[in-house]
């Protein structure tokens, strides 16, 4: 696809330009690192657009400081205090979901995740934002925390133009069948291999 161009255009009724601005559900899963990295590449991307960006983690511990959490957040005030870009919103399941403000602990994981994604629900219901990054969601679905298959009907009718990215490892076929964009992830080598541990300005 050189320049973006599809090689073949289906005769679906559509006109190019309806065609393009379709709404794009993106899976990156697989074993290799990047998946999390690739999924804020294209929310920055949606932030010069202009679009409201909203990120939900669901593994990351709340102590887990990540470089891409405090870029976003400082791009956030950007928009706030000169109108450059987008709105960003960024909530962790680790620190107890920002709207319940509920610690969480061992215990109780699968009861956040599911509020968690409860509320992603509600917000795609609202066409509350225009981008969506779920982060490590895979996870939950792997688990049995929450229902594939209501995740999947649930993003296949998803209202309005609403862009959704989900990322982790062993994404549940439902979730790839269903998505438009598909990336695997595969590991070649890793400096972890060699016994080294992740370090300032690559892992985090």
């Amino acid at each position: 696809m050189p320049k973006g161009v599809p090689e073949t255009v289906p005769e679906d009724g559509l006109t190019t330009r309806q065609r393009r601005n379709q709404p794009v559900l993106a899976v990156h899963t697989g074993a290799g690192k990047g998946k999390s990295t690739a999924a804020f590449g294209m929310a920055l991307r949606a932030w010069n657009q202009g679009f409201d960006i909203a990120v939900f983690q669901f593994v990351k511990s709340a102590k887990w400081k990540v470089g891409e959490e405090a870029a976003f957040r400082t791009l956030g005030r950007l928009h706030e205090e000169t109108g450059t870009g987008g709105p960003v919103e960024w909530h962790k399941m680790g620190e107890g979901w920002s709207w319940t403000r509920k610690q969480g602990s061992e215990e109780d994981h699968a009861a956040a995740a599911l509020a968690g994604w409860q509320e992603i629900a509600r917000r795609l219901a609202a066409e509350q934002h225009r981008f969506y990054v779920l982060d490590e969601f895979t996870y939950p679905l792997k688990w049995g925390w929450v229902d594939v298959d209501e995740v999947v009907e649930t993003l296949r009718t998803r209202p309005g133009n609403q862009h959704v990215v989900i990322t982790g490892r062993d994404a549940p076929q439902a979730l790839i069948e269903a998505a438009d964009l598909v990336t695997e992830m595969t590991k070649t080598k890793h400096p972890m291999d060699a016994g080294r541990k992740g370090q300032r300005g690559i892992e985090w």
